[in-house]
């Protein structure tokens, strides 16, 4: 048996089979503690900056859909590969999925697993960064994507707050016919 922590992302045998005694319970099984240290597999602590970027020889559908999740799901702040924005040039997929997956990586504590998106990214130690696109870096101030301000915030959670609001009362109204 085996048993496994999100937290520590390993593997621990639970049980050592041993020659003489049989089946002995192990004593390191205990629930792991949080710690603040960095995440595991980080890199940029290892072996210098490094960015995430996309991997050019991978699939055109793989690659709009890992860019979909990271521009959606993922929360990144895409705005700069929009038409007007600073890294909308050159127009490629490859180009603002690296754009993209670069900025999530970097907002999730450079960790390898921040920059897998499918197996359709890498990470690279030579900053993509080129004319007024720049590539956030670990420590950088800032990137070409404008910093959602305090207001954005407060109408994306008024307009969620809203949304549950409305999803309860038309349950309840519902319950009441």
């Amino acid at each position: 048996m085996v048993r496994c922590s999100i937290l520590e992302i390993t593997c621990r045998p639970a049980y050592v089979v041993t020659l003489e005694a049989g089946v002995q319970e192990k004593a390191e099984t205990a629930i792991p503690v949080t710690t603040l240290s960095p995440p595991e597999g980080n890199t940029t602590f290892v072996d210098g900056i490094t960015w995430c970027v996309a991997h050019a020889g991978v699939s055109q559908i793989d690659l709009q859909n890992a860019l979909d999740w990271a521009c959606g799901l993922g929360m990144t702040d895409c705005r700069a590969i929009q038409e007007d924005g600073p890294c909308f040039h050159p127009d490629t997929l490859v180009s603002h999925a690296s754009f993209a997956f670069n900025s999530y990586y970097q907002q999730n504590g450079n960790s390898d697993i921040a920059c897998n998106f499918g197996g359709t990214a890498v990470l690279t130690k030579k900053n993509p960064s080129y004319g007024k696109c720049i590539y956030e870096a670990p420590g950088s101030v800032r990137s070409s994507a404008p910093p959602m301000l305090e207001r954005d915030r407060i109408f994306i959670w008024q307009n969620l707050a809203g949304f549950l609001l409305l999803l309860y009362l038309g349950r309840y109204y519902d319950w009441l016919m």
